[in-house]
């Protein structure tokens, strides 16, 4: 057989992949996960704004998602407790699973319930059920990050990551321009509000959920996930959940209240970006701390066994560190951090960018949410394609090059303004490439984790992912003022190559197959 020969039979292997029904099962459950965060957002958002709420007040609702950031938190409880008769009847995954899509349900129900041009009361019965709405999805994206990785052999981990992206992005557009498009055929618009209408939209958005509920009810339990069941008394499980409850306490609490404090220091620091994001570390920090306290002084009481709580979520650290020693393990965590941190800075202030420069919220609308997605969807896929034909790592080297490059074509497009076949290479390129790289990214965390703490060490990879380009892409905005936007896009540009480097070294000192190993 020629060389030509055995990689067109590669190609042709590789693309069967794509038809096995785990990978497709991960394109519903995708879908499904991808519905809840824009009705907590964007959908939210217009909905309060027509009932007339104000802006600063709306914006609150925000801090519904916090739960996104922070499921690492509650992760080592998915991984550790049992349901009441739902794990015997679908297993330890699928139990969850099903329990968080129900959830979701729920609380898109209790938000059609509130029409928030009522009374006083209704923005904070909206705000108690979109607070159940982002704890329930964050807890289903930490079962379904678990349950892919456990699910499939690592040959198919590369398409099951990008299906499940596709299918992520298909949801959102589902709730986030699907919803729009419901409100407004059912009569709500800016000056003409209707509570019906968008009583309506949710209700529809909960039934659309149907699809991810009929997807964990076929698929098969992963074999790992049963094998791995954890036996405890009763009082033991309710002690973890009881030990649980005070440490998130203990975080929001100090989160919140030391909020006043760390603005105050911003104040006195003055306008310094580099101060300002070093304080909103320091202020998370300190959240982290006061919950670690919490957690301690528990355990010192006597509420919870030391040996489980050791187990639960002292063990997924320290196994990670032990498998790869703790120089290889701090370069894993630098790139994880980093690896997105040109387009996720990017995005946050692109939509300003295009209307900045003089194009129409149409345009806009065309070009990002419509083109946008599709192209990232195709640049997915492509990625995941392209990780089982030449490995995770090449690809993600590709990846992170690309990025870095693709800010190049924004520097062009203001240079040029509103010219809207410029727009299009721009959003085209940045779309595509951000598919590809997060295809072969989701592939790398995947292969990072083990067996025994699939869950809390993915919850912990993919909250520290966005956690960095965040916190600096809160003063995106500031950065544009000092330099302009062509600078700026540089400069997105410029904090993208050490990723490049960051690659390389990882490329050297791991081994994936399957699950990555420290070369010895």
């Amino acid at each position: 057989m020629t060389q030509e020969t055995k990689a067109v039979e590669g190609w042709r292997s590789t693309s069967r992949n794509l038809l096995d029904r785990r990978v497709i099962s991960m394109l519903f459950l995708g879908f499904s996960a991808g519905i809840p965060l824009l009705l907590i957002f964007s959908s939210l958002s217009l909905w309060l704004r027509e009932a007339g709420v104000e802006r600063n007040e709306v914006t609150f609702f925000s801090w519904a998602a916090l739960a996104y950031s922070f499921k690492f938190v509650w992760a080592p409880l998915i991984d550790k407790l049992p349901l009441p008769f739902l794990t015997r009847w679908l297993g330890r995954r699928r139990g969850w699973m099903l329990t968080a899509q129900l959830g979701i349900i729920g609380a898109i129900l209790l938000m059609s319930a509130v029409d928030p041009a009522g009374d006083a009361d209704s923005l904070v019965r909206m705000a108690l059920a979109a607070v159940l709405l982002g704890f329930s999805a964050a807890t289903q994206d930490i079962v379904i990050d678990a349950f892919r990785i456990e699910s499939a052999p690592p040959r198919l981990q590369a398409l099951m990551s990008s299906t499940y992206i596709a299918g992520y992005r298909v949801g959102m557009v589902a709730s986030g321009a699907g919803a729009l498009i419901l409100a407004s055929s059912f009569g709500s618009e800016a000056g003409s509000y209707s509570y019906a209408a968008w009583q309506s939209t949710y209700h529809i958005m909960a039934s659309v959920m149907l699809i991810g509920v009929f997807t964990t009810l076929f698929v098969h339990e992963p074999e790992t996930s049963a094998a791995r069941a954890h036996a405890y008394p009763t009082s033991e499980y309710l002690r973890l959940t009881g030990t649980f409850i005070v440490v998130a306490c203990a975080f929001v609490a100090a989160f919140f209240l030391s909020d006043g404090l760390f603005t105050q220091l911003k104040a006195l620091a003055g306008d310094g970006n580099l101060t300002n994001f070093l304080l909103e570390l320091l202020h998370l920090a300190s959240a982290v701390g006061a919950a670690v306290l919490a957690g301690w002084s528990m355990v010192q009481a006597g509420a919870i066994n030391r040996s489980t709580a050791r187990e639960t979520w002292i063990e997924p650290v320290l196994d990670f560190f032990s498998r790869y020693g703790l120089k290889t393990a701090l370069l894993i965590l630098a790139l994880v951090g980093l690896y997105r941190i040109s387009d996720i800075v990017l995005g946050v202030i692109s939509n300003v960018f295009y209307q900045d420069i003089g194009f129409t919220k149409p345009q806009i609308a065309t070009a990002v949410k419509t083109f946008g997605v599709f192209v990232s969807i195709a640049g997915g896929l492509l990625g995941g394609l392209l990780a089982s034909r030449y490995g995770v790592m090449r690809i993600l080297l590709l990846g992170a090059a690309l990025s870095s490059a693709a800010q190049l074509t924004f520097v062009a497009l203001a240079l040029v303004g509103p010219n809207l076949l410029m727009l299009y290479i721009a959003v085209g390129a940045d779309n595509l490439v951000a598919g590809l790289a997060s295809a072969a990214f989701v592939a790398f965390l995947s292969s990072l984790t083990s067996v025994s703490f699939t869950a809390v060490q993915y919850a912990i990879f993919s909250s520290l992912m966005t956690l960095l380009p965040k916190l600096l892409g809160g003063y995106s905005g500031s950065i544009v003022d000092g330099i302009g936007y062509p600078g700026f896009f540089v400069f997105t540009c410029v904090i993208g190559i050490p990723v490049i480097g960051l690659v390389w070294l990882a490329g050297r000192k791991l081994s994936i197959d399957g699950q990555a190993r420290a070369k010895t």
